[in-house]
């Protein structure tokens, strides 16, 4: 497949969220998205806007090259997203290839049904991630498997790790070459006096950046109960945790309980400013996400674009990077006392990539989804 003035393929990625609503596959799917349209593909994007908030957001728009289309998702106020319409936008238009963009809502099995049913090739970037609920976390397993066949259906697999294909791999028990590992992109726009030094700039504060979605997996809570053992250490450390979400009160409620709420504070960057978010992550000391589960976090990999020190848990995708020596990590239920410990060891001796190391990039990870769609379309 050449894309020409002539042929521009028609590829469809089909995401349960979209901006302007954050995490990390909306990050994704929006720093891909662009950089594919600019390659000279057709990108639409199909998402959806929960019930009863179409006021609130264009059904359709045109963002950056990229058409949004927007649909109805039941209920409003869960993450089900129920979603009928998507297969009628699958199956009424002319794509050359479906793109399911996550694994983990009712969006792509329904997305997978459409496109199997209207004979359309398929790929799914699986994007796992953990929940707050512990029952949700109890099924994954039995909700991957419902799926099996769907997969099975699907002309490539893509893990946004090496861990997160191989456990696909066993699960489903498909050949090796029937995955491949596109790493989420690790860039980030600086000013030109932007220095990637080791350390940030000389301030009257240590700084700690809790990054994540305000859920309770995501692990903000383990930073907060550790920062009077980091006060012990060093008056002058502030947390900032970065983002929004439920869990916002119960976080507040913490820091208050733990005595550290006036050293404690609790924002979010609107998604698409990018250049906000680098600005804020290069004055970070450490960058903490002490999550319970992650594929290929995003936001660690902006922070270690930056060149900041990362302290995460040694589990799910975070070992991969531990091993690849880019994160320290520490084990998933840590007390108060450890956590402290461990940053004071990033902070003092940080572990981060080597110098000359050149991370995966957003371009990368685009040019490498552009061979995937050639070679399944060319087939």
């Amino acid at each position: 497949m050449a894309i020409t003035a002539q042929y521009r393929p028609n590829i469809l990625m089909v995401t349960a969220r979209f901006h302007p609503y954050m995490g990390g596959i909306e990050t994704h799917v929006y720093e891909v998205g662009w950089r594919l349209a600019q390659r000279g593909i057709n990108i639409t994007i199909l998402t959806t806007m929960p019930h009863g908030q179409a006021a609130l957001l264009p059904q359709e728009e045109i963002v950056k090259g990229m058409r949004i289309v927007r649909v109805p998702a039941w209920p409003p106020k869960r993450d089900y997203y129920l979603a009928p319409e998507i297969a009628t936008v699958i199956k009424q238009s002319n794509w050359d290839l479906v793109h399911c963009q996550g694994c983990h809502t009712l969006v792509p099995p329904l997305a997978m049904l459409a496109a199997k049913q209207a004979h359309l090739p398929y790929v799914v970037t699986f994007h796992t991630g953990g929940h707050s609920s512990l029952l949700r976390n109890a099924l994954r397993n039995t909700q991957w498997r419902f799926q099996s066949r769907l997969l099975a259906g699907a002309s490539k697999l893509i893990g946004v790790s090496h861990f997160e294909a191989e456990y696909f791999r066993r699960l489903l028990h498909l050949p090796k070459q029937r995955f491949t590992v596109i790493y989420n992109g690790a860039t980030l726009p600086v000013s030109p006096s932007f220095s990637c030094s080791a350390s940030p700039a000389p301030s009257q504060q240590t700084l700690i950046i809790s990054l994540g979605r305000l859920e309770r997996y995501k692990g903000h809570q383990h930073i907060i109960m550790a920062l009077p053992h980091i006060r012990a250490w060093r008056s002058n450390a502030r947390l900032l945790i970065l983002g929004a979400g439920p869990y916002e009160a119960e976080l507040r409620s913490l820091a208050q309980k733990c005595g550290v709420s006036p050293w404690v504070d609790i924002r979010a960057i609107p998604p698409e400013d990018r250049a906000s978010m680098a600005e804020v992550l290069s004055q970070a000391a450490l960058v903490a996400l002490l999550s319970d589960y992650e594929s290929n976090p995003v936001a660690v990999m902006e922070a270690l674009a930056l060149r900041r020190p990362v302290l995460a848990t040694d589990s799910s995708g975070f070992k991969e990077l531990d091993e690849l020596g880019w994160v320290r990590t520490i084990p998933l239920h840590s007390s108060a006392a450890d956590i402290a410990y461990a940053v004071r060891q990033q902070i003092e001796d940080p572990l981060m990539p080597a110098t000359n190391l050149i991370l995966p990039s957003w371009d990368g990870c685009a040019e490498q989804l552009m061979q995937v769609y050639q070679a399944i379309i060319k087939g």
